[in-house]
């Protein structure tokens, strides 16, 4: 059985996940009418992602006694000029995800709730290669710089990821 302390802050995390889902997806819209289909089919994959992480920690409080809430969301807001920018929201969107992730971590060392620690451990790895992978973009895209053909290697790579 897991504590309400937890089962709320996963909960939580529930929520988080299914914003970033949601906000990766608002993303790809916003670059499939910018004419980056590479990068948009990334953020959708990216998105189909995010909702199974959501499911993941759903089916796991659940399994454990406890109850996922589905809560309302905000709409997600996209304003940013060009790739760099929309990559760097999501490097920062990725480390806040991080943040929330280790602090689940915390609570559930401090609560003594093993199973959670060790369940939350293939998130932990998760975030790791998120924010590498969203490290490595960037660095392309600056690589890049400014151009046209710049964007369109971008374009390409992103396309070309299997994710």
């Amino acid at each position: 059985m897991i504590s309400k302390k937890i089962e709320s802050a996963i909960n939580d995390q529930i929520l988080l996940e299914e914003l970033s889902s949601r906000v990766y997806l608002a993303m790809a819209s916003w670059c499939e009418v910018q004419g980056l289909q590479g990068v948009a089919n990334f953020l959708y994959k990216h998105s189909d992602e995010e909702r199974m992480h959501q499911l993941k920690l759903i089916r796991y409080l659940n399994d454990r006694e406890g109850y996922a809430e589905l809560q309302a969301l905000p709409k997600p807001e996209i304003k940013c000029k060009d790739i760099e920018e929309l990559f760097t929201q999501v490097l920062k969107h990725e480390q806040l995800v991080s943040k929330k992730i280790n602090d689940l971590v915390d609570m559930s060392l401090e609560e003594k709730d093993h199973a959670t620690f060790n369940f939350l451990q293939w998130f932990v790895s998760e975030q790791v290669e998120e924010e590498s992978l969203v490290n490595n973009i960037l660095a392309k895209i600056k690589l890049a710089g400014d151009s046209k053909m710049g964007k369109f290697h971008i374009d390409n790579f992103l396309a070309s990821l299997d994710d």
